[in-house]
């Protein structure tokens, strides 16, 4: 379907009834305005994603430890509870013979 000239005329009588013709200068400038923010935004990505890409060579990720510091401690895992003890079915504690 192709769009003619009477087909645009029909649109622009359509825009002027629905919004009225003191409102369409501001609602085509605020549309233009929407429009250059947009193409700026694109065009700060594609130049952002073009420097990040030319940094230098990939970097490989690896873990090393450094000779002059040591490994931290690694203790249990917080809110890990140890196994529970043999169960003897009361709620004393066992006597010492």
């Amino acid at each position: 379907m192709r769009l003619e000239g009477w087909h645009i005329v029909i649109i622009i009588v359509i825009a002027i009834l629905l919004f009225g013709a003191p409102k369409l200068p501001g609602l085509a400038r605020s549309v233009g305005q929407s429009l250059r923010i947009f193409k700026s935004e694109v065009r700060q990505m594609k130049d952002e994603n073009t420097t990040s890409g030319a940094d230098g060579d990939p970097v490989e990720g690896r873990v090393v430890n450094n000779p002059g510091t040591s490994a931290p401690h690694q203790g249990p895992a917080a809110g890990h509870t140890p196994p529970p003890g043999p169960n003897t079915g009361s709620g004393n504690p066992p006597a010492n013979p």
